[in-house]
């Protein structure tokens, strides 16, 4: 079952170019170096410079698991720092987590019934 997280933040309007550079840096650096997918999102409607991370895990464990082999390297958290501290606004992270729902089974009496019909 995947898992889903979802964070949106607010780039400062002065470090636009410097905050979209950087979350690039920070996407490309998590798919070549760990086992998960990112994109970043940007906005159609809404506040302007609030932008988005959505990083698709196999699972809640391996979210836990890339999570924590991110936080222990000092090259991600060299690339994290300043986007973090520098180019996007204090308190506007928002992060949400979702697991996508499987898909249902049919129950086996109505199966037998579609079957005697």
């Amino acid at each position: 079952m995947s898992v889903y997280v979802h964070q949106t933040f607010v780039i400062k309007q002065e470090k636009f170019k410097e905050g979209i550079d950087n979350l690039r840096e920070i996407k490309k650096f998590r798919m070549d170096n760990y086992d998960h997918k990112v994109e970043i999102l940007t906005p159609i409607s809404g506040e302007d410079h609030t932008y988005g991370l959505l990083a698709v895990y196999e699972g809640l464990a391996e979210m836990e698991l890339q999570n924590k082999k991110m936080f222990e390297d000092e090259e991600y958290l060299e690339l994290i720092g300043p986007f973090f501290l520098e180019n996007s606004e204090q308190g506007s992270m928002y992060t949400q987590i979702y697991r996508s729902l499987s898909d249902r089974k049919p129950d086996k009496d109505k199966k037998k019934e579609k079957q005697t019909d």
